[in-house]
């Protein structure tokens, strides 16, 4: 027992993955489940937003707020991103102006799959792997914000663009993004320096357990994944659409890995730099691709948050191999 509970704890985010997984295809395979299934989905809808709340307001907690202030790494960051959207757009034009679409490589499809994991914004949830890594929680909590910021404003411009929705009213969709990254990050970063300041007890039991906001984000892992598996299975895209799609996320996830890692380097500070612009906020960029494009393109970042939490998983494990 002790090494199974010792496991889970190694290896949290594959486990997470895996039962999140497991139990949509269950729930998806057993039709006696149906009445269970139909029950326990507005419950999963209820209890997802507000692990991924709790899971913040725990980071934020431990947040220094006099180093939330801008860094040369957060500007190397967000030129690197927008370099990246630029180059995936002029590939998405240039796939459209060939006579013959007939090839999965030059689909519309795949590519606006791939944008949607470049244009997100940082994940809600990437101080809290930078932190586990030995990074700086306040300057990443930082970048989560000002990368929220600019996604904001990029995704109203250029996904209608991309699909011709001239009907899309700039400001509204800002508001709109810009609403739900207030409630996932703006919230509980405001609630964190109120209980830092004034509520010391209950401060202090949160700094008391290092872990409990990690655990809190391999619960919300959970469900994302069961929700990708849930994406996956339903869609009307072909096997080998869906499959390019996957290697094709699985690559970015390294190339933008290793680009993020290497301007964190050449500006000193790798680890942040690296989570920063490969870790994504997937249910965001789920939502715009729904919102946006065709529901095909957000099965990229279904794919990208199972390849990012496997990776991080890796460098935990190492982190945690280098100290031991």
């Amino acid at each position: 027992m002790k090494q199974l509970i010792q496991f889970i704890k190694d290896w949290t985010l594959p486990v997470a993955i895996a039962i999140g997984s497991t139990c949509y295809l269950l729930f998806y395979w057993v039709p006696g489940l149906d009445a269970a299934g139909d029950a326990l989905g507005p419950v999963f809808d209820l209890i997802f937003p507000l692990f991924v709340f709790l899971t913040l307001l725990v980071t934020f907690c431990k947040v220094d707020y006099h180093q939330m202030r801008p860094h040369r790494w957060h500007v190397g960051i967000l030129a690197a991103q927008l370099l990246m959207v630029a180059v995936n757009i002029g590939i998405i034009f240039w796939v459209e102006s060939l006579p013959d679409h007939s090839s999965p490589i030059t689909s519309k499809l795949l590519w606006e799959a791939v944008l949607t994991c470049i244009i997100g914004p940082s994940a809600s949830a990437a101080p809290v792997v930078a932190g586990k890594l030995g990074g700086n929680i306040s300057t990443m909590t930082t970048y989560t914000l000002l990368s929220s910021m600019v996604s904001a404003v990029l995704i109203p411009l250029v996904f209608p663009i991309l699909e011709q929705v001239i009907h899309v009213d700039f400001l509204s969709a800002f508001l709109v993004i810009l609403q739900k990254v207030s409630i996932v990050l703006l919230l509980p970063l405001v609630l964190g320096w109120f209980i830092q300041h004034y509520l010391y007890g209950l401060h202090r039991r949160i700094v008391s357990m290092p872990n409990l906001s990690f655990y809190f984000w391999a619960i919300s892992l959970s469900i994302t994944t069961g929700i990708t598996v849930k994406n996956i299975v339903h869609s009307e895209a072909t096997i080998l659409l869906l499959l390019l799609i996957a290697i094709a996320t699985f690559l970015l996830c390294f190339v933008q890995f290793a680009i993020g890692r290497g301007i964190g380097r050449w500006l000193g500070e790798e680890i942040n730099a690296g989570q920063a612009l490969f870790q994504k906020n997937t249910a965001l960029s789920i939502w715009v691709a729904y919102m946006y494009l065709n529901p095909v393109a957000s099965v990229g970042a279904g794919c990208y948050v199972l390849w990012q939490n496997i990776i991080n998983s890796l460098e935990i494990y190492e982190q945690r191999k280098a100290q031991s």
